[in-house]
């Protein structure tokens, strides 16, 4: 039987990576500051039932399997309390796939800018699924800050643009846990090699890599996400705004847009609420 603990606030935030903030309760599966605690969320989640008035992930979601993915929301379900909201943010798939099939219609065309935007969006749509290495093929389409559609892609990732180019700089300054990690896997995938051959030491590696969290195993639109919701028992399921939430001064935490700016222009935002109890409706 797991440990529950006790919230330190009303407000949940699963999967905060590192930009959260120190009014919510972070939770993360690597924490590197004390305001996060660390935990693997596909256990489920460490709180007593009806413990929070909002749950919160941004970006977690996609990064899960699907029966993962609905056990994270049933989990977000448990453990808000009646009327409770909870709030979603993924990459909007149907957003990149409408932006996709316009540059590809007008690459087809012959428009020579929307070439460079097709190569992009093709990235957003399939790199992070795809992908068997760090950074895929969109870490270094990222770095070249030399591009000419640069302010395309920045239209869609937002700072994440500045911070990737800002982490090739910095790529060297690596700490000694995730040092020795390196080592052990490395060690790892040679003796493989030495046994098994080079084949099954790619495939190990390829493994070790997609178990890490960063490629994507699903992807959402406003339809499968509303289905996902219901099905776990929300309601009054609703598409909103970066700044726009039923969650009191969400705004002034800046999770999803920072001075105005939206972190992830990409991203689909929408919120729903655990149903309130009956006796608390008739009221």
């Amino acid at each position: 039987m797991k440990r529950l603990l006790k919230p330190k606030s009303p407000f949940l935030n699963v999967g905060c990576g590192a930009h959260y903030h120190s009014s919510w309760c972070n939770i993360d599966l690597v924490s590197s500051d004390p305001e996060v605690l660390q935990y693997d969320i596909r256990n489920g989640l460490p709180f007593a039932d009806n413990s929070f008035e909002a749950a919160y992930h941004s970006h977690v979601l996609e990064h899960l399997t699907p029966e993962q993915g609905e056990a994270l929301i049933e989990e977000c379900h448990r453990v808000l309390k009646p009327g409770g909201v909870l709030r979603i943010v993924v990459p909007d798939l149907e957003q990149i796939s409408r932006i996709y099939l316009e540059m590809l219609a007008k690459a087809w065309n012959g428009d020579a800018d929307s070439e460079k935007n097709y190569e992009w969006m093709k990235l957003e749509l399939l790199d992070q699924m795809v992908r068997h290495q760090s950074g895929g093929l969109m870490g270094p389409y990222m770095v070249d800050s030399e591009k000419s559609n640069a302010d395309f892609v920045r239209s869609r990732i937002g700072s994440e643009l500045n911070s990737c180019q800002a982490a090739n700089h910095d790529s060297k300054t690596s700490n000694l846990r995730n040092w020795w990690i390196r080592q052990k896997q490395q060690f790892s995938v040679k003796l493989i090699s030495c046994l098994l051959g080079k084949e099954k030491a790619s495939a190990l590696s390829e493994g070790i890599f997609r178990q890490q969290g960063e490629i994507h195993r699903w992807m959402y639109d406003r339809y499968s996400l509303r289905t996902l919701c219901a099905r776990s028992g929300f309601s009054d399921f609703h598409v909103c705004g970066a700044n726009q939430s039923s969650i009191k001064d969400f705004s002034n935490f800046q999770l999803d847009s920072v001075y105005d700016k939206i972190r992830k222009p990409d991203s689909l935002f929408v919120e729903c609420r655990k149903q309130a109890s009956a006796v608390k409706r008739a009221a």
